[in-house]
């Protein structure tokens, strides 16, 4: 994610903010993709602080006007972690817009979001048919390191489910192109397979014991949808790393240039190289303070062959299509 300049003055502006240093109310554009000092505002910013413009007064913005069904403001908790939620969304959806998905020039159908909070039963997360369903009671830390643990993942987070679920969307999206099916079934398996069976099997038998040589996680094992979606939001993952990084005015020697834009670089290869190196070195600065690895995993040969395949989809863009 990038780094800002303010528009009234000294000093940078980071995604999430509201206002200046000095308090002047600033909000972003993601057309532009710069802070702007002036409305109309998204009509969530006293709500939820959404910090996003809106075509005109009153109206949301692009990210909000996403968001079909809101939580039960009754239930406890629901705004702070809904708030939340569409925190993870808007940086999501900003990390694809750089490749042009859902801006205006995107001709496609956009994702609409079911914001749940969790009542009397859980609310499962996942897409169907271009709606995506986001539990936003795991914006909670202890909810969602109790669930982290009990399901044995080295890495949840609210952007990482944006970013799972979104893919599974954009997914359904490229799968309209005879084209892309035949070598995702090519790359990946076929998605036909039955998936509540396969699911099942998973969660009731375990991955097998050499997943970690195709698969970036075990849950990518269970299914292609599955195998997708984690490569894909693994491939954002490590793309955003490189571009916050960068943003953040830091360098290395495998970078090939000053100023580099990851999310511009057609070289998955050398990406990938670039990516996994700063991940593994921020992982032994995090060591030092006893927090967990920034990037827990490992890039074999076939998850790598994976993430230059959906690198190469993602890439071309929504005009692709």
């Amino acid at each position: 994610m990038k780094a800002f300049t303010n528009p009234v003055g000294p000093g940078t502006l980071w995604f999430h903010n509201l206002t200046t240093a000095d308090g002047t109310p600033v909000a972003y554009d993601p057309q532009a993709r710069a802070f702007l000092p002036m409305p109309p505002f998204c009509a969530n910013r006293d709500i939820i602080g959404c910090n996003w413009i809106a075509p005109e007064q009153g109206a949301f913005c692009r990210s909000c006007a996403m968001t079909a069904l809101a939580p039960d403001p009754e239930l406890p908790n629901a705004i702070p972690n809904w708030a939340e939620t569409e925190a993870a969304k808007r940086w999501v959806l900003d990390n694809l817009g750089r490749w042009h998905w859902f801006r205006p020039e995107d001709p496609g159908t956009r994702p609409t979001f079911h914001m749940l909070a969790d009542g009397h039963q859980l609310a499962a997360m996942g897409h169907g048919g271009g709606i995506v369903t986001i539990s936003v009671s795991e914006a909670d830390p202890v909810v969602r390191e109790t669930r982290r643990e009990a399901l044995s993942e080295p890495y949840r987070t609210m952007i990482g489910h944006m970013r799972h679920e979104i893919a599974h969307m954009l997914w359904w999206r490229l799968s309209l192109r005879e084209d892309f099916l035949l070598a995702f079934r090519e790359m990946f398996g076929d998605e036909r397979a039955d998936y509540t069976a396969a699911l099942r099997q998973h969660y009731e038998q375990g991955p097998s014991q050499d997943w970690e040589l195709f698969h970036l996680t075990s849950y990518a094992s269970s299914h292609p949808h599955e195998d997708w979606a984690e490569t894909a939001a693994h491939l954002l993952h490590l793309v955003d790393i490189t571009d916050s990084f960068v943003a953040a005015g830091m360098t290395s020697p495998e970078m090939p240039r000053y100023n580099w834009d990851p999310y511009s670089e057609p070289d998955t290869h050398a990406l990938l190289h670039v990516a996994a190196t700063l991940a593994t070195r921020i992982n032994h600065v995090n060591r030092s303070m006893g927090l967990p690895d920034l990037y827990p995993f490992v890039l074999s040969e076939a998850t790598r062959r994976k993430l230059v395949f959906v690198h190469g989809w993602l890439r071309r863009g929504a005009q692709g299509l």
